[in-house]
Order: structure tokens, then C-alpha cells, then sequence
């Protein structure tokens, strides 16, 4: 079902907790009215290379970074299309890890999937297993699954696939990047990639990824990338500080306030502050579980729950559209479980530029409904 502008725009600010798109800050809206300029030319150079600065902070790389007018899944695709050369193995516990593999059979690649229930990690033994077999020349995994809240061993899981010299790893790391650790370089990612409206706190419109040095030699022989998503003409049009193809400059401008602030904030304090959050509403499940009698729980096991998003899993005697629409007639906005967890889940974006004490208000509301 669509939602119309009338149904959201009460929620006022503090009160929008969706995982996506979330809320953003009224400096990072208004930079979006700044005149246009040429985007070839000296302007566009310069606001390039300011924004490069923070997006290298961002993804914790010394390599150049993508920005890409489109959704993060534009990237994903440009990931399979440019990266996969024989086969994809596509490690799917959740909707958006799932993405990746029907990306893949789109685009007449040989894909096979790796499943693990959705309140499931996945294992590197696993992943090290089925690449023994030699059919895969490319993994593709979700760090922050949007889902189901659940945040996958990246870190390890890259380690893994660095036991097989010539197997390159792709991360959606959407509802992660900016609001859980993700040090690109570091963890040896091939490609990570990101969309700009969930822990960025940005308007959806832009996606922002970086390529190893691997992933860009087998972009460069890719015969079948197309050309919208062509990660090697990306790159050489970056050298120069521009993009391909006409960029969204206003979003542009919101980005360049954002990284701003994000650089002001400082990235850990961001971690920090997303962990706290992320802590305080697993607490809350509990306190409610154990103090009220209510069979609430969090979707995602101890060890492994995205900081950004929690999935909590609703008693028989809760939907989680009720919950939703009762929430949203006292001013807050939030997600029902997705796909076929629709009706017996909600999901709270406790991401972005939320803090705790609009997380306490939401979470006093939200027990209200659920006791009533």
C-alpha cells in the first residue's frame, strides 16, 4: 500500500522511526536549495573533492568512493554486473541479502544461494565449504539487514574469503555504514556499498560505494556491465572529480552539510551513540517480556543485532499493522515486520539523528499501545 504525504506529515520532528528513509536534519534540507552549477566543470570539481574527504572517512578507505544518482540497489547491481565473473554465491538470511541473487538471475549470471534462517548469522565455515567446490568466483553478503535487524560477521566473513586467492566479496552495508563499524580497507572488502537515506540521515536519491583494487581490475574486463553502472568509466571520471553521467547536485549540497556534521559529531561518538540506542531498545523488549508478561522478543540473536534496526518479534495476540497504525495515531512512525513477518513484527530505525531521549519517548508510546 502506498502512503500518501497527508498520512506522514504529522509525525513531527523526533517521532520518525522508520529504517528507512529516516529523518533529516532541517540543514541538510535546506542545503538542497542552493543554485545549480555546471556539473563539468571547476565547481563541481571542487564540491567533489570536499565530499570524497568525508566519504573516505565514512567508509574508512583510502580508496576514491563512488557517488552514484541512484538507490543503493543501482550499486548492488553494479557490484554483480561489473565484480562476477563466473559465479555469484549469494549468502541470503533476510529480504535484502535475497536482492543480490534475483540481481544476479536478471542479469543471466550463474548464482547460487547459501540460506541461513533470518534469525541466523552466517557462518564463515560455511561460506569456506561451498567454496571449496571452485564454482564461485564472488560472494555476496548484507552487513545490516533491514529485515530482520540482524548484522552479519563481515569482518570475519571477509576473512574467510580471503583463504581463496581469486574470490572477491560484495557488501551491502545500506542500513549499516554510518551507524555500525564497517573499516573497508581494513577487513580487505571488495566492495562495500551504501544508500544515503537510512543511518546517513540524507534524503534516498544517492548510493555511495568503493571498489579494492581487485574489484576494479575485474570491472576493467567485465564484458556485460552496461553502461549506467560501468564501475571502471565511474572511476576514471572520479580522477578527474566528477561523475558519468549528470549527478544530483542538490543532494549533493545535503550531503556535503551532513558529512559535516557527521565529522563534527565524530564517527565512533556516531557508533557509540547508535549502540546505545540499540542497547537501550533490546533492554526495553526484556523489561517488557519480564516486568509486563508480554511475549515480545528481538528478532536477532545476542552477538549479532544491527545497532541501526531492531526487529521485535510480537506476541499471537498483536499485528504488527495494528501496532503500526496505533502508533502513528499518536504522532510516531514505525515499520511493520517485512515480507512475510508483515504481521508479526514491527521494526524500529533507531538510526541517523535520533538519540536517546527521543528513543525513551517513542518506547513509553509504544508500551502504552502494546498494554492497552
Amino acid at each position: 500500500m502506498v502512503e500518501s504525504h497527508s498520512e506522514f506529515k504529522s509525525a513531527e520532528s523526533g517521532r520518525f522511526f522508520l529504517p528507512g528513509p529516516t529523518e533529516v536534519h532541517p540543514d541538510v534540507l535546506a542545503a538542497q536549495l542552493r543554485p545549480m552549477i555546471g556539473h563539468r566543470g571547476a565547481e563541481i570539481e571542487s564540491l567533489m573533492a570536499r565530499l570524497q574527504e568525508g566519504l573516505r572517512l565514512l567508509f574508512r578507505t583510502e580508496r576514491a568512493v563512488f557517488v552514484s544518482t541512484s538507490s543503493a540497489t543501482g550499486l548492488m547491481e553494479a557490484g554483480v554486473r561489473n565484480g562476477v565473473r563466473g559465479g555469484l554465491l549469494a549468502l541470503v538470511n533476510g529480504a535484502f541479502s535475497e536482492r543480490f541473487a534475483r540481481i544476479a538471475e536478471a542479469s543471466a549470471i550463474p548464482v547460487e544461494r547459501l540460506e541461513t534462517p533470518g534469525d541466523r548469522p552466517h557462518d564463515p565455515a560455511d561460506v569456506v565449504e561451498r567454496l571449496r567446490s571452485g564454482r564461485f568466483d564472488t560472494v555476496s553478503v548484507v552487513h545490516s539487514e533491514t529485515s530482520t535487524g540482524m548484522l552479519n560477521p563481515v569482518r570475519e566473513l571477509a576473512e574467510a574469503v580471503r583463504e581463496f586467492d581469486d574470490v572477491l566479496l560484495l557488501v551491502d552495508s545500506v542500513s549499516g555504514l554510518g551507524g555500525a563499524p564497517l573499516l573497508t580497507d581494513e577487513w580487505g572488502l571488495d566492495f562495500a556499498l551504501t544508500g544515503s537515506q537510512k543511518a546517513l540521515a540524507l534524503p534516498p536519491g544517492l548510493a555511495f560505494g568503493v571498489a579494492s583494487e581487485r574489484m576494479a581490475a575485474r570491472a576493467a574486463a567485465a564484458p556485460g556491465k552496461g553502461l549506467y553502472f560501468d564501475l571502471t568509466q565511474h572511476a576514471r571520471k572520479l580522477e578527474r572529480l566528477q561523475t558519468p553521467s549528470t549527478p544530483a547536485l542538490s543532494l549533493m549540497y545535503a550531503l556535503e552539510v551532513q558529512l559535516d556534521r557527521i565529522r563534527r559529531e565524530g564517527l565512533e561518538a556516531r557508533w557509540d551513540r547508535h549502540r546505545r540506542m540499540a542497547e537501550r531498545t533490546w533492554a526495553w523488549v526484556d523489561g517488557l517480556r519480564e516486568e509486563r508478561g508480554l511475549e515480545l522478543s528481538v528478532f536477532a540473536p545476542v552477538g549479532y543485532r544491527s545497532p541501526t534496526v531492531t526487529c521485535v518479534a510480537l506476541p499471537e495476540t498483536h499485528s504488527g499493522t495494528d501496532v503500526r497504525d496505533r502508533m502513528r495515531a499518536r504522532g510516531y512512525v514505525l515499520a511493520t515486520g517485512y515480507g512475510a513477518m508483515k504481521e508479526g513484527a514491527i521494526r524500529i530505525g533507531h538510526m541517523g539523528e535520533h538519540d536517546l531521549a527521543a528513543l525513551e519517548r517513542l518506547l513509553g508510546t509504544l508500551e502504552e499501545v502494546l498494554v492497552e
